[in-house]
């Protein structure tokens, strides 16, 4: 018996030895902690805004009919491009016009040589004895036709007029400057000209620079806005020379600046809103009537606010926080309230100090009360840092 517990205790003695030596192993092999980069919050002064979305439209824009009807002769633009005001769009056919204006003239030359023996009849009359060579009728008589001879001259006057006005409208230039639509008729069709609303619409033109932006602030916001500017030099215009800035759906700043240039007088009743309009240079055209695009609004005067890059910032449920690194290299967490986005930089408007070190960059390997660690960040790099993918 002896014999047999002596030879288990031998063969399991190996063994045994080889646990202890595999659990030191382990505790030798730990992993080392995280690598992580921190930095201080950025500070920097800026402003409040609100955002809102709103479309483009035309300071100017033209719907292009005619004024005299006829057959269109010939199209001067290609569809889509630039015009300037004056520049010739359309020509109706001119013949029918010109013989009017011509049959006109005649007509004007007629009525002008009937008021020339008018006169003359009328003056020999004058030099006459009424009663005795002549009567007073006869006298009347040449008066009154010497009269409506004056208002035939006058009226043909008119209508030489008129015939040389519609011989002008048989040209069709650009009212505005701006960027032409398509043509709505082609050569050779009909057009009907006037001033009913059955006339033919030819063409559209747009005005592109500057460009309006229009949107609706609702109630709150505009008393805001008006307490903001209460007592300044602003307050006349209820605060129209506020700046505004602006991107499209595919940029991620807002690169644009322009400046409010009109607020409306009346709220509107069904949805508690004030309309607003803004505008902006326009020198490339990329501006659109009718696009959309969001627009930042000065809400209060500038602030110095605390800024990190939105891979600092962690979500917990509803709760955002973000990690810092105190004196033992050890991360805690911070819940922080958040603000605007300025500069590609997120606003931290309350629950950060700019005195704390914030992991910028390794927020996915680093645990909160576990050590990490740490290497600095610059400021100019703060920009840079992006959420890591480890």
């Amino acid at each position: 018996m002896r014999k047999t517990i002596l030879a288990l205790t031998v063969a399991l003695a190996p063994a045994l030895a080889g646990c202890g030596e595999g659990k030191s192993q382990q505790q030798a092999a730990a992993p080392p902690p995280p690598a992580v980069t921190i930095a201080k919050p950025v500070s920097k002064s800026v402003a409040d805004r609100d955002e809102y979305v709103g479309r483009f439209v035309a300071i100017e824009s033209v719907e292009t009919r005619a004024r005299v009807s006829g057959y269109l002769d010939a199209i001067h633009f290609h569809d889509g491009e630039m015009v300037r005001q004056g520049d010739l769009l359309f020509t109706i056919d001119r013949r029918p016009f010109e013989i009017a204006f011509a049959q006109a003239q005649a007509a004007l030359e007629q009525a002008r040589a009937n008021l020339a023996f008018a006169q003359r009849d009328l003056t020999r009359a004058q030099g006459l004895g009424i009663g005795t060579v002549i009567t007073q009728q006869t006298f009347d008589q040449r008066t009154q036709a010497e009269r409506a001879a004056r208002a035939s001259v006058a009226a043909q006057e008119a209508a030489v007029r008129q015939a040389a006005l519609d011989l002008e409208f048989t040209e069709l230039r650009a009212p505005v400057s701006g960027r032409v639509g398509d043509r709505r008729v082609s050569i050779g069709n009909l057009v009907t000209g006037g001033t009913s609303g059955s006339t033919t619409l030819l063409a559209t033109i747009e005005s592109l620079d500057p460009i309006r932006f229009e949107f609706t602030v609702d109630e709150a916001s505009y008393l805001r806005y008006a307490r903001l500017y209460q007592g300044s030099a602003a307050a006349a215009d209820r605060g129209l020379t506020v700046p505004v800035r602006l991107k499209l759906i595919d940029e991620t700043a807002f690169s644009h600046e322009g400046h409010i240039d009109f607020v409306d007088n009346t709220v509107d009743r069904a949805y508690g809103t004030v309309r607003a309009r803004a505008v902006f240079a326009n020198p490339g055209g990329i501006f659109l009537p009718g696009m959309f695009a969001r627009v930042q609004v000065a809400a209060a005067p500038p602030k110095t606010a605390l800024l990190v890059p939105e891979g600092a910032i962690g979500s917990e449920q509803a709760r955002k926080f973000v990690l810092v690194v105190d004196d033992e290299s050890v991360a805690r967490p911070r819940y922080v309230t958040l603000g605007p986005v300025v500069d590609g930089l997120r606003v931290i408007t309350g629950g950060l100090t700019a005195d704390d070190n914030v992991i910028v960059n390794g927020l996915v390997r680093a645990r909160a009360g576990t050590k990490v660690a740490a290497q600095k960040a610059t400021t100019a790099a703060l920009g840079d840092a992006r959420p890591s993918a480890n």
